[in-house]
């Protein structure tokens, strides 16, 4: 692995607190995901089942975790099983962990390889009453190949079709969504990359240079410091801004023009999400500060509105209601309009489109249960912005921030957001970042 050792704990206490979660006589099993092909014998770098990770915090291929908290021998209640290594894999792929390698990432101490899979799930099953299965439960998933995940609970329902089947996906949604300290921590450090990152290129940007060169510069920051792109960047030049999931980042950087960078880090497979909005040339117009200063009041309206109790929905609304007073003074939209929208279609939606934010953690939309209110100790983004195809010009604002008992506090509060802060570090001058929560 690249980043530090994560210490075991971390996955025992995950997995302590599922077990109440579960009723008598129940069996989990999750498998990691598949390594996926390109074209001809090319395959894409694995990207870790979260859930898995999660509970044992192993990211290798073909991991299965199985996990059965009544069972009759007490060494069956917690087993991990990894693909066995061999002087040809490691001549070939590289290290793979050995048994007591994964004992100790995990804090398991049943480690077996693959090849005793198939005995020791057929045995454990037999004694199982609650077979707890996994699959990709969030809401906005498109599923167009099917996992390994899905495969194993295809074959599974093949094999013992008479047992009593049960979704892992909502309590694992309820415990993921509430971080943990050390998980905070973790995202700590995902988010300082991301501002180192986001420095670097602050100081890098002028006119001239290409999106694709910015996105070279946070590559080197994040890779040298043993983290990856927590998503594929979105650096938007001018009207490239306005796409909002723009990704081609092959276009000039011009005088004039702002630059939307929608960028951060994954850091020990926790992710930050970032956007800044910069001017190529190191100053705001006139017109592009008097949007910015919008964008940033409703910024600073919706993070103080994220207090434990406040559901989605009504966090939106807030959100809503502080872009139309700003759109209407833009004169974007006139206030008759905002009077005669209906709940489904709103004034505001023609330049402000997405949503104001979503749980983060180890998925960048990370999971949550649906419709529930925001509690203490989950990690929201928070994100405006208005877009205006016409004047070439997307302004967003985006931090990750922990919600707390006591108010928001800013996971990114050192990372320069208004606009005089971010002139002054692309002048090169040492203007702090004001303070924020």
């Amino acid at each position: 692995m690249r980043h530090a050792p994560i210490p075991a704990q971390l996955f025992v206490e995950n997995r302590t607190r599922l077990r109440p979660l579960l009723p008598p006589k129940s069996f989990v099993a999750l498998n990691n995901n598949d390594v996926l092909p390109t074209n001809a014998d090319g395959s894409l770098i694995l990207h870790p089942n979260a859930d898995l990770f999660y509970l044992s915090g192993v990211a290798q291929e073909e991991s299965i975790l199985l996990l059965f908290p009544e069972a009759s021998d007490e060494r069956n209640r917690e087993i991990l099983f990894v693909r066995e290594t061999s002087p040809l894999i490691e001549t070939w792929e590289g290290k793979r962990l050995s048994k007591e390698e994964a004992k100790t990432v995990s804090g398991i101490a049943r480690v077996e390889w693959l090849s005793e899979f198939p005995v020791l799930f057929r045995a454990l099953m037999c004694e199982a009453e609650n077979v707890y299965l996994n699959n990709n439960e969030h809401p906005r998933a498109v599923v167009t190949v099917e996992t390994r995940e899905a495969r194993f609970v295809h074959e599974t329902h093949r094999a013992f079709p008479l047992h009593r089947y049960h979704r892992l996906a909502p309590l694992l949604h309820a415990l993921r969504s509430v971080k943990s300290d050390a998980e905070v921590a973790l995202l700590r450090q995902a988010c300082a990359i991301t501002g180192d990152g986001f420095r670097r290129v602050a100081r890098f940007l002028k006119p001239g240079v290409t999106e694709n060169e910015v996105e070279a510069e946070f590559a080197h920051e994040f890779i040298s410091r043993g983290a990856k792109f927590a998503y594929s960047p979105i650096i938007g030049s001018g009207a490239n801004a306005c796409a909002l999931h723009y990704i081609q980042n092959d276009g000039p950087c011009r005088d004039g023009d702002l630059l939307l960078l929608d960028v951060a880090a994954c850091c020990a497979n926790y992710n930050a999400d970032l956007t800044r909005t910069l001017p190529v040339n190191g100053r705001f117009t006139r017109r592009q500060r008097q949007i910015y200063d919008a964008v940033l009041r409703v910024y600073r309206v919706c993070e103080a509105a994220l207090e434990p109790g406040i559901t989605p929905k009504e966090w939106r609304e807030v959100a809503d209601e502080a872009m139309a007073k700003e759109l209407v003074d833009l004169k974007l939209i006139k206030a008759a309009e905002v009077r005669k929208q209906g709940a489904e279609k709103k004034a505001v939606r023609k330049y402000f489109m997405h949503g104001i934010g979503h749980p983060i953690g180890l998925d960048v939309h990370d999971v949550s249960v649906i419709g529930a209110p925001i509690e203490a100790g989950w990690v929201m983004t928070c994100e405006p912005g208005i877009y205006i195809p016409e004047e070439n010009l997307g302004i967003r604002l985006e931090d990750t921030v922990l919600v707390t008992k006591d108010g928001p506090q800013s996971l990114m509060a050192d990372i320069p957001m208004e606009a005089g802060e971010i002139e002054a570090l692309m002048a090169g001058k040492t203007k702090k970042a004001r303070a924020r929560r």
